[in-house]
């Protein structure tokens, strides 16, 4: 049971708190509807393994394909608004400038309810990239809406005539060395440790919580189910993010 104790007890780290860094993951967003990865594989997708359509080898054989299962999720995400628990998050941010927010999610749910400069750790969809990185990696590209979500052949580079790509990280590659640089610096010097939404089993990014707590953070876990990052929490708020963060906020 979560009682108001709790909930201060959380406000109160939070508060006092000179290193905050926030980890989410698929949870939050699909509290606002968005498909997690595997639940976009439905419907007409239904047929193809994520190897068919998330990997530099699928692009390569079938870019067509790939972009249109992209575009669909585009489309998804452009649809989705951000739910109480991304503006919570946000609010946080304003009232600790110095936290630091990595997100495993590649929609832009975060920056639309407010976060500053959310880390990317997958990768971002609304972004789209050269498949050639032809001025380096990434070398993004600009695309009209009605040409990022288009069930069609992927656009050319403008720079070098090669296909568009999205900028998300596919199986068997690396992540953003910037961006996982960054996380695991975060992770080192955190104070306070706030994962929202995340089963705790994709790594790198499930060590971060991991270094954290190493590092002699106090973990905070927002999650209605038990995941890989609960027996090592310092408090669990087992209830979804856009219920009990708001709460949390009104605490400070």
């Amino acid at each position: 049971m979560i009682t108001e104790t709790l909930i201060q007890q959380v406000a109160d780290h939070l508060r006092v708190s000179q290193r905050l860094m926030i980890l989410t993951g698929a949870g939050i967003s699909s509290e606002s509807g968005v498909p997690t990865f595997r639940d976009s594989l439905e419907g007409l997708w239904s047929r193809y393994d994520p190897a068919q359509l998330a990997t530099p080898d699928a692009f390569r054989r079938d870019p067509t394909l790939v972009w249109s299962w992209y575009a669909f999720r585009r489309a998804a995400v452009r649809r989705a608004q951000p739910n109480p628990g991304h503006h919570a998050l946000a609010e946080i941010q304003r009232r600790q400038p110095q936290a630091v927010l990595i997100t495993q999610n590649v929609d832009d749910l975060h920056e639309r309810a407010g976060s500053r400069a959310p880390i990317h750790l997958h990768g971002n969809i609304a972004r789209s990239k050269c498949a050639a990185a032809c001025r380096g990696e990434p070398t993004h590209i600009e695309l009209p809406i009605a040409v990022s979500e288009a069930e069609s052949a992927p656009p050319p580079c403008p720079y070098c005539g090669a296909p568009a790509r999205p900028d998300v990280v596919w199986f068997g590659e690396m992540l953003p060395p910037a961006a996982l640089t960054t996380a695991h610096a975060a992770a080192a010097r955190a104070d306070v440790c706030l994962v929202v939404g995340t089963s705790g089993v994709v790594v790198p990014a499930a060590h971060l919580p991991l270094e954290a707590k190493a590092a002699g953070a106090f973990v905070i876990e927002v999650n209605p189910v038990e995941s890989a990052i609960t027996p090592h929490a310092d408090v669990w708020l087992s209830a979804p993010a856009g219920d009990i963060l708001p709460r949390v906020v009104e605490a400070l």
